[in-house]
């Protein structure tokens, strides 16, 4: 016969196994609100380290308190460029700025560099833009494979009239790279070849973040603080 383990060690295991599951649960509230913690801080600190250094001494705080103030250079980079926003509003800052554009426009490797990133930010910053709003699948990266891609735009310029000359229309999708959404790939692909989702791109993130282990039916499960069954019959 097979001796049963003493009342004391099955005690014993479900002590540590109720441990264990505190911890996860700690691990789960506390990690989240650390990271984002850590982020945000390391960002003020990096915005500081460049603005702080140019702020005179009479201005900065740190020169008359005996511990510094985190987050006013960060305060001061938006007071400034909210302030370059109002100057180049009107007629004689844009009349300033074109100028500056001028200058800019005849250095060879600065032109290139700033008009593609004046196109960037033009694009990804404007009210009317409709880039990075749609979801996507595509087969990638062979047939039968599926990966999840960001609907940027229609295809433009020389890659679009190529593609029309071989008769396929194409979008511009970019595919997202796991554990790291901010970067990946920028494909051309046929818009028969591209399946267009109804996620939204903050749970497409989320699905990418989490290598597939965060779907958007979990996030609505988490967000609503219960756990439904999927199929309506599952708890008769």
């Amino acid at each position: 016969m097979n001796e049963q383990p003493p009342l004391k060690v099955k005690k014993r295991i479900g002590g540590f196994a109720r441990l264990r599951n505190y911890f996860l649960t700690g691990l789960i509230i506390c990690a989240p609100v650390g990271i984002t913690a850590y982020l945000v801080w390391s960002l003020i600190g990096w915005v500081d380290s460049w603005i702080v250094p140019f702020i005179p001494a009479v201005y900065n705080p740190d020169t008359y308190l005996p511990f510094s103030v985190p987050g006013f250079g960060l305060l001061i980079a938006l007071i400034m460029i909210t302030l370059v926003g109002f100057l180049t509003a009107n007629y004689i800052g844009r009349a300033i700025w074109s100028f500056g554009e001028v200058l800019l426009s005849r250095m060879p490797v600065v032109r290139n560099l700033y008009s593609g990133l004046k196109q960037i930010f033009q694009t990804v910053l404007s009210d009317k833009s409709e880039s990075f709003q749609e979801v996507a699948l595509i087969e990638y990266p062979r047939k039968g494979l599926w990966a999840i891609v960001f609907i940027a735009t229609d295809t433009r310029g020389e890659v679009a009239r190529r593609m029309k000359d071989k008769g396929r229309e194409t979008v511009s999708v970019f595919l997202p790279t796991t554990p790291n959404p901010t970067s990946g790939f920028l494909l051309f692909v046929p818009k028969e070849d591209v399946t267009i989702l109804d996620m939204k791109v903050e749970d497409a993130a989320k699905l990418v973040i989490s290598a597939g282990l965060v779907t958007p039916e979990t996030i609505k499960k988490l967000e609503q603080g219960k756990d439904k069954p999927a199929n309506p019959k599952a708890g008769n």
